[in-house]
């Protein structure tokens, strides 16, 4: 009975609404509260969240759903007509046009012309002449543009812009395949959004709490806060108060100290000074020159929908780039330049590389480095990325990355490797690490380093390799340089024993004062 006593002191009016409603014969959801006490969604997830720590409330079931929910990209095609169907007509009305002539015509990037271009040429709608133009062959566009359209008007009709995977035949679904992304859905007509129905009950022990509420008289509408209202009108008279325990301890007060992530930030910056390198640093706010361009990223390629980028709305472009490295990134791109190289052999867009947007990876400050570094030279940085990214135990939207350069003659790939270890073992504490190859436009060869956490198992610590002389000889370096890219927010991951990343920016500041950081 005492601790029957105990529990209903501690319970809030959320809570008490849903006891005094509901019998242990209901099935209890968030849209039932919703729809039966007019509770907003936040609060009846608080009302269960409550319950189900005093073990009033078990859950019975969870059935996942999924949903595509239109976005910015998808209305506006709705509205104008997919890329597919703007070539189509605007071919058939002007005749061959080359595929940047198209883009400038259109208003659509390089990337989304030449992704649609190759996807049509491969159904047979359309063809490249000799001389490099995009022509239309008169087959009929695929019926996967058809449905594409009706996902899209199906989406805008609806209130919310969402469609019920459920609610999709198979032809729809595997073409929604195509369309939506659960990441990085800022170009994309559609983002997956997962949700999850979960089923209440009430637990056994909730009878004897509903009786002891309605001998006690407590309906839930008592009042737990006097407002400036309720005094001018008087209404606080007539009404029955919230009980308040004014036994409660105040608050402790603590000394502060430093956070154990920054102790671990200044300790990687005190071993790689410690080891001769010159630390460099960068804005958050960068162009597609330096984000991309400059690392020998294609404007065009699917290389670049890794890099889901935050643009800036005001202002949109950067004035200029700096020369000659504008001119020599441009003539890489489009024949080679001076690298050696064949380059992408595509029409390198000027508009575009000026665009701005939030750094998305650290790499973008060995770019701006190597034009003026010293040979031999070690360089590194710790920076800020921001990336279009589902947050979960290992990922986050606004992470950070330690960023390295190498330069000399003498480097090589035993170099690098020989840093990798450090990286792993020294700095995060790893016991099992592995190399395995990988792919990025800017590196050849390129080698991820991966380590075994103890609850996470096995993930990517980061990305290396030696930089490709398109992009070194493009900043007038000719020699050897090393990179990496390691997300040093993982490495603290380890080194601190935790197991999710969220967990470094915890605002729970008693879980932060229990981690002992040992640097």
């Amino acid at each position: 009975m005492d601790n029957l006593s105990t529990i209903i002191k501690n319970l809030h009016p959320l809570e008490i609404k849903v006891l005094l409603h509901y019998s242990s014969k209901d099935e209890l959801t968030v849209e039932k509260l919703e729809h039966d006490l007019q509770y907003k969604e936040g609060h009846a997830n608080q009302a269960f969240s409550w319950l189900s720590g005093k073990h009033l409330v078990e859950v019975t079931d969870r059935i996942p759903h999924t949903f595509f929910e239109i976005t910015e990209v998808g209305r506006a095609m709705a509205q104008n007509g997919t890329v597919e169907e703007r070539i189509v007509a605007f071919l058939k009305e002007k005749g061959e046009k080359t595929l940047p002539e198209l883009a400038s015509a259109l208003g659509i990037e390089n990337k989304d012309i030449g992704s649609a271009f190759g996807q049509l040429s491969k159904e047979g709608v359309l063809s490249m002449t000799a001389d490099k133009k995009a022509s239309y062959t008169g087959k009929e566009l695929p019926g996967r543009v058809a449905l594409t359209v009706n996902l899209l008007q199906k989406a805008v009709k609806n209130e919310d812009g969402k469609l019920d995977m459920a609610d999709l035949n198979d032809a729809e679904k595997a073409v929604m395949q195509t369309l939506a992304k659960k990441r990085g859905a800022a170009d994309s007509p559609f983002k997956v959004l997962v949700r999850e129905t979960v089923k209440y009950k009430l637990a056994s022990e909730f009878e004897n709490v509903k009786k002891m509420l309605k001998e006690a008289g407590i309906t839930g509408n008592e009042i737990g806060e006097v407002t400036p209202k309720m005094l001018v009108s008087g209404d606080w008279r007539n009404g029955t108060f919230r009980g308040y325990n004014i036994s409660i301890p105040p608050a402790r007060v603590i000394p502060g100290r430093p956070n154990p992530y920054v102790q671990f930030l200044e300790s990687v910056k005190d071993k790689l000074t410690s080891l001769g390198f010159q630390e460099f640093d960068g804005p958050l706010v960068e162009t597609e020159f330096w984000n991309g361009d400059a690392l020998f990223m294609p404007q065009f390629h699917a290389a670049r929908d890794i890099h889901d980028v935050y643009r800036l709305k005001n202002p949109t472009h950067a004035k200029f780039i700096e020369e000659p490295y504008l001119t020599n990134v441009t003539k890489v791109h489009e024949n080679g330049g001076n690298s050696g190289s064949r380059g992408w052999n595509y029409h390198f867009d000027q508009e575009f590389t000026r665009r701005l947007i939030l750094r998305s990876q650290g790499t973008v400050l060995s770019a701006h480095q190597l034009h003026k570094a010293e040979i031999p030279g070690k360089y590194f940085g710790i920076a800020r990325c921001f990336r279009y990214d589902k947050v979960d135990a290992t990922h986050l939207s606004d992470f950070y990355q330690t960023e390295g350069i190498v330069l000399g003659d003498d480097v090589n790939l035993r170099t690098l490797l020989g840093f990798l270890k450090m990286f792993a073992v020294e700095i995060a504490g790893a016991t099992e690490v592995k190399y395995v190859p990988g792919y990025f436009p800017f590196t050849e060869p390129s080698i991820e380093v991966h380590i075994k956490h103890p609850v996470l198992g096995w993930f990517e610590l980061g990305g290396s390799g030696i930089f490709r002389p398109e992009v070194t000889k493009a900043m007038g370096i000719d020699c050897p340089v090393l990179a990496w890219g390691i997300g040093i927010d993982r490495m603290a991951l380890m080194a601190l024993g935790l197991n999710d990343l969220r967990e470094l920016f915890s605002e729970d500041i008693e879980q932060v004062r229990l981690r002992k950081a040992k640097f």
